[in-house]
């Protein structure tokens, strides 16, 4: 299908119809890294011994599969995750980033996204990166505590975080972004400033500021099982995330999402189209992808990956999203930008539905409760500072 937008499915059980249009949003899921953190439950591999360039072969297979089923037209953002997409060689990396261009026409003002990791671009690979055409590095951070970067398990130094942002300017990347983590085991207060101060000495356009969750089949899962992980306690963690938020917007830069920041016009589109609940490609081992009223989950572990993606779509799982459940999705992943969701963006999606008509009780409810508040901008609501902090009960009621 190479139309913009498809047919809508006819209503059932009062419930609107859900528009269906083709992705102009890209993932593609690099699964190798150089060690495993201790608490990322991530699709991920340490990269030594692995068949890094037979997965870019059936890499490339699934995107020619992948535009064969659901041509694009054009593609605006590109989002290059992990793992460590750095982990490539200067030639992988070039390889990669040819196949990905020849077979998704990207707009000519796309934004083109890789992570990284500090300590794994030096300039022959940021070379690589540039010529391929990406022009957006999100670098994990996480601490400019070189203790607890040892304690999370990270093998870079807070010196590598300085010198990788200094290549990355070197070789003409201007649209930078590092993540920090917050509610780490036995960080406090000043630990949490000192790292944001640092950062911000950095001078970068984005910042990504993200609380510890403690996932299954992670170290960090174990360890808290057997009550061997000394995380802050929750109040200390609350004054971390105020701190953050006070902090950067006194710096100049928006909290435009629950756990993102960045000066205007900086901010990272391809997650926006996540937040937004529109349809993306997903390729790679473990990718997820939206598309057509389907969500899909790809095979996992690398080589069931490559041996599949050889021969077809390498599918683990596909399923239907209905029209309500969609709207669920909506509700959720929008209310979490700070300028939270409009019925004009909602009946965009739902076939010209009233977002009052559909959850006018729980709308209403949550702004009794002080945790949303409505907005003059086209009939919208957003998150209250109080619903900022508790937005866990308001995504729930969406469920």
């Amino acid at each position: 299908m190479s139309s913009n937008c498809a047919e809508s499915a006819e209503p059932a059980n009062g419930v609107p119809p859900l528009h269906r249009w083709t992705p102009s949003a890209l993932y593609i899921h690099i699964p190798f890294c150089t060690n495993k953190c201790f608490y990322c439950d991530f699709n991920s591999y340490v990269a030594a011994g692995q068949p890094i360039d037979a997965y870019l072969d059936a890499l490339e297979n699934e995107m020619r599969l992948t535009v064969a089923e659901l041509s694009p037209t054009a593609i605006d953002t590109v989002f290059v995750g992990g793992g460590t997409p750095t982990v490539l060689t200067p030639s992988q990396m070039s390889r990669f980033l040819e196949a990905v261009r020849r077979h998704f026409p990207l707009a000519a003002d796309a934004e083109f996204t890789m992570e990284a990791n500090p300590g794994t671009t030096d300039m022959e690979k940021l070379a690589a990166m540039r010529d391929g055409g990406v022009n957006r590095i999100s670098f994990g951070a996480q601490t400019f505590d070189n203790g607890l970067l040892e304690r999370i398990g990270r093998i870079h130094a807070a010196q590598d975080v300085v010198q990788s942002i200094a290549n990355a300017k070197a070789a003409g990347f201007a649209n930078l972004s590092i993540d920090l983590m917050f509610g780490l085991p036995n960080q406090t207060l000043a630990q949490l400033q000192d790292s944001v101060n640092k950062a911000l000495e950095l001078d970068l356009p984005h910042y990504s500021l993200y609380g510890l969750k403690v996932e299954e089949n992670t170290l960090f899962y174990r360890l808290y099982q057997r009550d061997e992980l000394p995380l802050p306690e929750e109040e200390e963690e609350v004054a971390m995330y105020e701190y953050l938020i006070e902090r950067l917007s006194g710096a100049g830069y928006r909290h435009y999402e629950i756990s993102n920041f960045a000066r205007p016009g900086s901010e990272s589109r391809h997650n926006t189209v996540y937040w937004h609940n529109e349809p993306y490609y997903g390729l790679g081992a473990g990718a997820h992808g939206y598309a057509l009223g389907q969500r899909h989950v790809n095979i996992k572990g690398v080589q069931p990956y490559i041996d599949a993606a050889n021969r077809q779509l390498p599918r683990l799982e596909r399923s239907g999203v209905s029209a309500e459940e969609a709207m669920g999705d909506f509700m959720m992943v929008g209310l979490r930008l700070r300028e939270g969701v409009t019925q004009a963006a909602f009946a965009k999606q739902f076939d010209g539905a009233d977002l009052e008509r559909i959850y006018g009780r729980e709308l209403a409810r949550l702004v009794d409760q002080g945790l949303l508040e409505r907005t003059e901008r086209e009939r919208g609501y957003r998150l209250t500072p109080r619903g900022v902090l508790l937005g866990n009960e308001v995504f729930g009621a969406f469920v």
